[in-house]
């Protein structure tokens, strides 16, 4: 069982600022690579630069997901 604590600390750890990440300078995975692209369809965007770092495309995701209304 998790007590309170170590739950608030848990979720904290879970959402980084993508610029603090120990990988986000390394390029972007398959994954964020294919949803980018969905994301970018939608919301009738060019993604111009498909050499994004793991940092860059989070952010890309995040933004375009706001665009589409799939952000949380």
């Amino acid at each position: 069982m998790t007590d309170k604590r170590t739950a608030e600390q848990t979720e904290g750890n879970m959402i980084k600022d993508p610029d603090n990440w120990v990988t986000g300078d390394e390029p972007m995975t398959g994954a964020q690579r294919s949803y980018l692209h969905t994301l970018a369809e939608e919301a009738g965007e060019e993604i111009g630069d498909d050499e994004l770092t793991k940092a860059e495309a989070s952010k890309k995701i995040d933004e375009l997901q706001e665009k589409t209304g799939r952000g949380v």
